[in-house]
């Protein structure tokens, strides 16, 4: 199994990762996890723990991680709107077919609230992609 383990492992954390090089090859045959680095996603900095210097080897796998980690973070919002999209057709038929006149009070405000902003922003950045594509 040891053999099977990845050099580096990434604790992910609300803004990035800590990053830890995964030594098997230890006298008493554990698995022992050396803190190495903090990944910062929203800056793109990788800061190296402590006095430690990070080789070449290293800050590779590491920028890797955060290129692959974009890209998970990214298709996940994506499927989050589209579910987003799901809900809000089910929260039209369950209005219409379901909810009682208590249970419409108490969200119709919050839901025409919502929609209004979410159109309000939608329709401005269409016009704003329509007039930037205009130009092309």
């Amino acid at each position: 199994m040891a053999g099977d383990l990845p050099e580096y492992y990434f604790r992910v954390r609300e803004n990035g990762a800590l990053v830890f090089r995964v030594e098997t090859e230890t006298r008493q045959r554990r698995i022992e996890m050396e803190p190495i680095a903090f990944a910062n996603m929203r800056s793109g900095e990788i800061k190296p723990q402590g006095d430690r210097r990070l080789t070449g080897a290293d800050l590779a796998r590491i920028e890797a991680w955060m290129a692959e980690r974009a890209q998970i973070l990214a298709a996940r919002d994506l499927d989050d709107i589209l579910r987003a999209v799901d809900h809000l057709n089910l929260t039209a038929h369950w209005a219409q077919s379901r909810a009682t006149d208590a249970q419409l009070d108490a969200v119709t405000d919050a839901l025409l609230l919502a929609m209004h902003d979410l159109r309000t922003v939608l329709v401005r950045r269409k016009a704003e992609r329509l007039a930037g594509g205009a130009g092309e």
